[in-house]
């Protein structure tokens, strides 16, 4: 499927007329203040993601706007609080399933190629010393390899693209190195092992790389939990289960948001479960900033972010 030129979400302006293909990655029922009912969508393509509403919903309509289906939008783009937003006119269905498209077209990919990925992973995989820790952490990402080096790390918010528990793991990884060599104390295998399983149990919550959406079991159990018992059972299967190594490295899981307010059962009580989780933090924050800033020019303020406090961040203008 070919796009016109103008057609890509990152080139949609406030007054376009809009048409083209996009994947349906979200679409909820709402109703107004005056009790009409109406569509709010999210659309996307390979260059990011638009919110979209259908004010006028006809029958048929939720069957072509599903989440996870692709279909042709025409529409009109118009700004809302600083954003596009598509006005969706008339939305036709498309048939062929997204595993029979183009995925170049309408996955998001992480900001570096995923080969480049592929070989830093597989440095820090030969990196390791210790024999049990390099065991543990190569044993459970190739029995996940292909999700994990497919899968996104969020269905929303950081890394909430192609490869992005790839690239978020391998952000945290690099931080870590570089963190062990200033703070000699920490143990450099264990939390640079850490950093690479600390969210493997997604390869599982979440549904796959494009329209992700949680599983069943990621809705029962999370990520956390799916996490910890991943490393027991590799533990088992590797010989090595009650041993400290398997110990320290389910500890560093189930504590790694830090707190239970986050969604850890158990706060961070070594010292690389809390570098582990200092640098998720950090990591995941940054991240999020870099997608807000992305759509603000110098000298503007953000909106106020529910996954930050609830603050209000600034993008400076001076030149780097």
């Amino acid at each position: 499927m070919n796009f016109e030129k103008g057609q890509f979400v990152s080139s949609l302006k406030s007054g376009d007329h809009v048409e083209g293909v996009f994947l349906i990655t979200s679409c909820a029922q709402c109703v107004n203040n005056k009790g009409k009912p109406y569509l709010n969508i999210e659309l996307q393509d390979c260059t990011g993601s638009a919110d979209a509403k259908k004010w006028d919903v006809f029958e048929g309509d939720l069957d072509i706007l599903h989440s996870k289906k692709l279909a042709f939008i025409e529409g009109e783009a118009n700004e809302y609080n600083g954003k596009v937003q598509i006005k969706i006119v008339k939305a036709a269905p498309i048939d062929a399933s997204i595993e029979e498209m183009d995925n170049s077209l309408f996955a998001i990919n992480a900001p570096v190629k995923k080969e480049d990925l592929v070989a830093r992973l597989n440095y820090f995989l030969d990196s390791f010393t210790n024999e049990d820790i390099k065991k543990m952490v190569n044993h459970l990402i190739e029995k996940n390899y292909k999700a994990y080096i497919d899968y996104p790390a969020a269905t929303r918010n950081h890394h909430n693209y192609v490869s992005g528990l790839l690239y978020h793991s391998l952000c945290m990884a690099k931080l870590a190195e570089k963190v062990a060599s200033q703070y000699k104390s920490l143990n450099k295998d264990l939390l640079i092992g850490g950093c690479l399983i600390h969210d493997i149990g997604k390869v599982k919550e979440l549904s796959g790389p494009l329209a992700t959406e949680y599983t069943t079991e990621g809705r029962l159990l999370g990520h956390i939990s799916i996490g910890q018992a991943e490393v027991r059972i590799a533990a088992k299967e590797l010989g090595l289960e009650g041993t400290e190594i398997a110990l320290l490295l389910e500890h560093m899981i189930i504590s790694h948001h830090g707190q239970s307010d986050y969604g850890s059962p158990i706060a961070p009580e070594t010292r690389e479960a809390l570098a582990l989780s200092i640098i998720d933090d950090f990591d995941a924050k940054m991240a999020m900033l870099d997608n807000v800033f992305s759509d603000m020019k110098p000298g503007e303020w953000s909106e106020r972010l529910k996954t930050m406090d609830n603050r209000m961040f600034y993008l400076p203008k001076f030149d780097k």
